[in-house]
């Protein structure tokens, strides 16, 4: 089954020559460039956002399971922060709906249905992207907001960690490989299925709780400078 908006599964000898260069996605980021220019976070989610949708690892999505994973990583856990700085987050509010919800939508897209029917189909294939990014944001703007205390913040994200982790976990241990998408391309990259599965779930597990453990440190440097009577942002 071929990935309809990223392209084709690429080979190895093709993936540096496959970028995409789709006009109304290429505007769409320099439009958000404008209206966050004044943001480093914002403009850094920007960085990060092209990285996923125009860089060969949007290719890459469509041939590997354990590539996708990264992708979505940096949606949920890289992207999403940064933008939630950018939009600077004012009231405090309730954690555990975003937190409820944005892990929902993550685990629902990862059944094999869900899954499966996302990269053959280029409106549900943005539907995934917007609604993970989107819930993402909702998550983590209501952990950074002002208010609440920071051991509740702090354990909010280890727990959108955790949550991710246990899907990791899942995939790393299933056995058999479960999405028909990626059934034939992993063995051009020298992966059955279930090892390229296996990759992602271990991607998954371990290092994706890098960006939650740099969310949790800036949020605790952040009490302390306000404390300490500094800048809050």
């Amino acid at each position: 089954m071929e990935g309809t908006y990223c392209g084709p599964p690429p080979l190895p000898e093709a993936i540096w020559t496959s970028w995409n260069v789709d006009p109304v996605l290429l505007a769409a980021l320099v439009a958000m460039g404008v209206v966050l220019r004044r943001e480093p976070a914002g403009m850094g989610a920007v960085a990060i956002l092209t990285l996923a949708f125009v860089s060969p690892l949007c290719a890459l999505s469509s041939a590997l399971f354990s590539a996708r994973v990264v992708h979505h990583v940096l949606l949920v856990a890289v992207a999403a922060p940064l933008l939630a700085l950018a939009l600077r987050p004012a009231r405090h509010g309730a954690i555990a709906l975003p937190f409820a919800v944005s892990s929902l939508i993550l685990w629902a897209w990862h059944h094999p249905a869900a899954y499966d029917l996302a990269l053959a189909n280029i409106a549900i294939y943005w539907l995934m992207q917007i609604t993970l990014l989107g819930s993402a944001v909702w998550f983590w703007g209501a952990v950074f907001a002002a208010g609440g205390t920071p051991v509740e913040r702090i354990l909010f994200i280890v727990a959108g960690f955790a949550q991710m982790g246990m899907l990791g976990a899942l995939l790393t241990f299933a056995p058999e490989p479960l999405y028909a998408a990626h059934a034939l391309a992993p063995f051009d990259w020298g992966l059955t299925p279930l090892q390229d599965q296996q990759l992602g779930g271990l991607l998954m597990w371990v290092p994706a709780g890098v960006p939650y453990g740099v969310a949790a440190a800036f949020l605790a440097r952040r009490h302390w400078t306000r404390l300490r009577g500094g800048a809050v942002w």
